[in-house]
């Protein structure tokens, strides 16, 4: 077809010229093709429809943190609109287990633009349906499991758009202390406030762990809670759906009345919102007005650190803690929950009484421990904790017998990766000998892998020093103290309120 006025189409065909002709012919009939890098209209569409939701969420942002206690009553249509499906769509784990229909992301992408359709139409008229969940376990320590629930594509793309919209409301919320699964926070920030606080008044930790948080969540409670914010019944009716879909396992299905299980995209958000109005507000109140001394939170999903100036503030928040959650469900675990003597006095303190050194507590993978740095001052160091580098290695010792006899590039590669990113997580101020020790060892246990391919194995160490040196990456810290950093990103503020 022959372009048309100030238009480019993707392959322009000339028209046919005359026999007798003065203008040379190849210059008439020669075709020309879009100019390179030019958007496409479908393209540009998308991206101005982008532009669009996004400018739609950043109003409904402004609008909750402008009005705390305004309640939404018309969200449904940001779920349903294609440009958000579609986004959420792209950010599900291409490589995910499929549901109980066995749908995965490629072959849902085969029509996606009709399927997505189809998929908006049924939330808008209520048609949509959720479906029961796949429940796996995979391994937790040594000897324990822990339940993964295993949803359906279509739900996890409805849960990332519902998601997607109630995050511009819930981050004006959540209080600063709170720092798991919220976009623009990680695990890495959480070690960082904690270390800062316990460089405070901190004399003691009530190290506590709620017992199977997510299997305790009371749904009941649960809508309650988002209906102080959420007006829009449909919204709550589609959760709802989730609640009570059910789970699957082996071929018996269970209904369930309460828990939101771990694996589906709302989950985390849901398990946050539950705390938020349990624990955070509840903590942030109580501090206020019955500690006497200084008080630090830090929490992370369903796991906090709580820091006490003086001792009877803390069995006082332990006695008032337990009563809290009791009212909403849930539990303290009573082995796993303790408090210590920990911080800045208490290496003396304990010298005094003719005490050993002070306990020590877990957070978020690393050991903490009271300690000292050359000069005498007062330091908390934080190593990788024994049991997960011991488990670590037990992994990769299986996976290097089943990689024995592949080529040694190939293996070179695959735990140069394993190294990098066992750096990336636990490379923090002071761990260097841990994640050196990592290394190390990795290089032992390939090793001993490749001399069992032969009983006539001629690999030195060496050999194996130059294999270590150009495939697996020199120790490095990554992560600095986070005294500077904290400063310069929160200008001074605090972490922990």
């Amino acid at each position: 077809m022959k372009n048309g006025y100030r238009e480019s189409d993707s392959f322009i065909v000339p028209e046919k010229s005359s026999n007798k002709t003065e203008v040379s012919v190849s210059e008439v009939m020669e075709g020309r093709e879009l100019t390179k890098g030019k958007p496409t209209r479908r393209t540009i569409c998308r991206t101005q429809c982008r532009e669009n939701m996004r400018n739609e969420l950043e109003r409904i942002r402004k609008t909750a943190k402008k009005d705390k206690n305004l309640k939404f009553t018309a969200l449904l249509h940001h779920v349903y609109n294609i440009t958000t499906l579609r986004e959420a769509y792209y950010s599900v784990n291409r490589d995910a287990v499929p549901g109980i229909d066995y749908e995965t992301w490629r072959n849902y992408g085969d029509g996606l633009e009709e399927k997505l359709q189809d998929l908006s139409d049924r939330i808008k008229r209520g048609g949509y349906r959720a479906k029961p969940i796949r429940r796996v376990y995979i391994p937790k320590g040594e000897f324990q499991e822990r339940a993964i629930g295993v949803l359906v594509l279509e739900d996890k793309i409805v849960q990332r758009a519902v998601v997607e919209v109630l995050n511009m409301i819930y981050e004006v919320d959540f209080i600063g202390f709170s720092y798991g699964f919220r976009p623009g926070r990680s695990s890495h920030n959480a070690l960082d406030a904690l270390y800062v606080g316990l460089g405070s008044k901190v004399s003691y930790i009530l190290d506590a762990d709620i017992r199977e948080y997510f299997d305790s969540i009371s749904h009941e409670w649960l809508i309650k809670f988002l209906e102080h914010r959420i007006g829009d019944l449909r919204v709550i009716k589609l959760i709802r759906k989730w609640l009570k879909a059910g789970i699957i396992e082996g071929s018996r299905l269970e209904l369930n009345d309460k828990g939101t299980p771990q694996g589906g995209s709302a989950s985390p958000l849901l398990a946050n919102i539950y705390l938020h109005y349990v624990f955070d507000l509840w903590v942030h109140q109580w501090r206020k007005k019955r500690a006497r001394g200084e008080v630090i939170v830090v929490r992370y999903g369903d796991d906090f650190v709580t820091g006490f100036q003086y001792k009877s503030d803390a069995e006082l928040f332990l006695e008032d803690l337990r009563m809290r959650l009791k009212k909403f469900c849930l539990d303290l675990h009573s082995e796993k929950t303790r408090l210590i003597e920990f911080g800045r006095f208490a290496i003396e303190r304990r010298k005094e009484h003719g005490e050993c050194k002070p306990d020590t507590f877990n957070f978020l993978g690393f050991t903490h421990i009271c300690g000292r740095t050359r000069e005498g001052r007062y330091n908390v160091m934080r190593f990788t904790i024994k049991k997960r580098l011991h488990k670590k290695l037990k992994e990769i010792k299986v996976q290097l017998r089943r990689r024995m006899h592949n080529p040694v590039k190939e293996t070179g590669k695959w735990l140069g990766s394993v190294v990098r990113g066992h750096m990336n997580y636990y490379g923090i101020a002071g761990n260097y000998r841990a994640i050196n020790l990592f290394r190390f060892q990795i290089g032992k246990l390939w090793c001993k892998a490749l001399r069992r391919r032969s009983q006539r194995h001629k690999i030195t160490w060496d050999y194996m020093e130059k294999l270590i040196k150009r495939f697996i990456p020199a120790s490095k810290i990554l992560h600095s103290y986070p005294d500077i950093r904290n400063y310069v990103n929160t200008r001074g503020g605090s972490r922990m309120r």
